[in-house]
């Protein structure tokens, strides 16, 4: 990780920047409308707040954060990626680096998804992605963050594709080609568009040559899903007996997001045992500390493991593999 007094001192030059940071497209009305639905200065989410996937993020630092560090030595050959591409089954914190990476490297944050950039008129679509790209340059340096990117950028030429949608995957694809690589981008300054999908096989291929870098994020290992279920229940009262080991090795094929459900739902147990048999009124009138203090036991972790299924199928991590091994580039 970066050493925190240089952090300090990036993330000071560039709340600099974004302070003189003014649009001056030639849509300022369309600029401030998709600025307010998009914009995010600071994500709020570090490192720590995603448990393991080390190998994810060291791959993400040098993609994103380090270019930024570094001006002077990412230039030429060596210069930005255009595009990063995560890619992976659901729940495995895609959503979750990329907001770690902004927040990291001090950037500004534009959140996308399909229906920001969808408009009713014609020709307006276009028009959005193109301000999309120039409020990235004006709020440079900044992340364009793209989720489910298959729904705006599925392989062109498919039968019933409409034309509205063509143009928008062509304008997304001139946009990303320019960037980085324009005089307007200078040193220090870069736009890095990062997108995620659970479907990187419907990709267009232009896109997924544009998407330069294209990381696995696969399902968390025993470790990852440890920590996972540490963090979930760092703020509640635990029993004594609690194996979190045990647990984190029952997980085994389970998403990032499993562990939470099965955490939370875990949680509840507790209190369900003990308002069972009570009338309306008496739970009304339960003190805070009798609610509060119902610790979370090994019982109610392994009823929660019962309940709560895995949502990722052994196809599904096959199919993510056999995509990897075609075009992946960590």
């Amino acid at each position: 990780m970066l050493y925190y007094a240089q952090e300090q001192e990036v993330k000071n030059a560039v709340e600099g920047v974004k302070s003189k940071a003014e649009y001056t497209g030639p849509d300022p009305k369309l600029a401030a409308s998709l600025e307010k639905e998009i914009l995010d200065t600071n994500p709020g989410v570090r490192w720590d707040d995603v448990a393991g996937l080390n190998e994810s993020k060291r791959l993400l630092q040098e993609a994103v954060v380090l270019p930024l560090w570094m001006p002077q030595y990412f230039q030429g050959i060596r210069r930005p990626r255009r595009g990063v591409l995560m890619f992976g089954p659901p729940g495995t914190g895609k959503t979750l680096l990329a907001k770690a990476v902004a927040t990291e490297c001090g950037t500004t944050f534009q959140n996308v998804s399909c229906s920001s950039l969808c408009a009713k008129w014609y020709g307006e679509s276009e028009r959005l992605v193109r301000c999309l790209f120039d409020l990235a340059r004006a709020h440079a340096p900044s992340t364009i963050f793209i989720d489910e990117i298959d729904s705006l950028c599925s392989a062109r030429g498919a039968s019933g594709e409409h034309e509205v949608s063509r143009r928008v995957k062509s304008e997304l694809l001139v946009q990303i080609d320019g960037l980085n690589n324009s005089t307007k981008n200078t040193a220090g300054k870069p736009v890095t568009v990062l997108a995620a999908t659970n479907f990187p096989s419907g990709l267009d291929e232009a896109l997924r040559r544009r998407l330069e870098k294209r990381i696995y994020i696969p399902l968390p290992d025993f470790e990852s899903r440890k920590e996972l279920i540490k963090i979930n229940l760092k703020s509640i009262a635990l029993a004594p007996d609690l194996d979190i080991d045990q647990v984190a090795r029952r997980t085994e094929g389970y998403s990032g997001d499993d562990p939470t459900n099965i955490c939370r739902d875990a949680s509840l147990n507790g209190m369900r045992r003990k308002i069972a048999g009570k009338n309306p009124d008496e739970i009304k009138n339960m003190s805070e500390a009798e609610i509060l203090e119902i610790p979370v036991m090994m019982d109610n972790l392994l009823e929660a493991l019962v309940k709560i299924q895995p949502t990722v199928s052994r196809g599904d991590i096959e199919r993510h593999e056999k995509w990897f091994s075609e075009f992946g580039s960590t």
